[in-house]
């Protein structure tokens, strides 16, 4: 009997998740994101772990970019796969995890559902100044991505920590408040997460095939490609980045996310 694809990928990024956050807590790597004064400084292996940075090309090309690049994947597959394969329930699919992805991370009736729990958690819309200070601004500052500044914005600093501070002229000004404090869910692991089990699953219907062309083993070797960048950009993520509590909730919600193509 043969093993399904989709459980050893499940296995194997619970297994890279768990490794990863050992490892974090052990040897101290992970940074605080929720954390307004530390996330507005570099991650303090920054100099001497190339991941740990921010700046890095998985993160800048890849990670930024994580659905855009799974669906590239998918459509490569699907548009090479032979005639009888091409249903339109494995575009539904793709439909349906792009819809999750957006609820989660883009918009739901207003705010993402990652911002709303964030929020819900005890989580405030925070500014930080050049100088250091950091006071909370209203919720919709944050939720409708505002930038402010004394300027644009004067009212805000009024009665404020950032009204009786040092101003320090800052040429980034104005500054995006974020949210700050609560729980802030991994969303690269979410999204990872997510995206790995989509692409192995499509990645499945292929194996059936008795025969490919050379166009759709094209097509195949760069999902799977895909799928083992997504599997190393979470096994950094799990080691630099999140609090083990924030990482483990955006792999159940990743999971979820998946499960829900599996009703159609």
């Amino acid at each position: 009997m043969s093993v399904d694809v989709r459980y050893l990928a499940l296995g194997g990024i619970t297994a890279i998740l768990l490794f990863g956050t050992l490892y974090s807590v052990a040897y101290n790597t992970y940074l605080d994101t929720s954390n307004p004064v530390l996330t507005r400084l570099p991650h303090h292996l920054h100099a001497t772990h190339y991941f740990a940075n921010k700046s890095n090309i998985l993160n800048l090309y890849f990670i930024k970019r994580a659905w855009g690049w799974t669906s590239a994947a998918f459509l490569t597959l699907w548009l090479t796969s032979p005639p009888h394969k091409r249903t339109v329930h494995r575009v539904v699919k793709w439909g349906v995890e792009t819809v999750v992805w957006l609820v989660f991370t883009s918009w739901f009736f207003g705010p993402a559902l990652l911002e709303r729990l964030t929020a819900a958690s005890g989580g405030e819309c925070t500014v930080t100044l050049q100088s250091g200070t950091v006071f909370t601004v209203p919720y919709e500052y944050c939720f409708t991505r505002t930038a402010i500044s004394r300027e644009t914005h004067p009212f805000l600093f009024v009665g404020s920590s950032a009204e009786s501070s040092l101003w320090v002229p800052d040429d980034r000004l104005p500054v995006l408040p974020r949210l700050r404090k609560g729980h802030d869910v991994s969303g690269h692991v979410f999204l990872l997460t997510m995206s790995v089990l989509f692409l192995v699953d499509q990645i499945r219907v292929s194996l059936r095939a008795r025969t490919w062309s050379l166009a759709h083993a094209c097509a195949v070797a760069f999902n799977v490609v895909l799928v083992a960048i997504w599997l190393f950009a979470i096994s950094t993520t799990s080691v630099y980045f999140h609090s083990p509590f924030e990482k483990f909730t955006g792999y159940l919600l990743g999971v979820a996310g998946y499960m829900v193509t599996l009703l159609y």
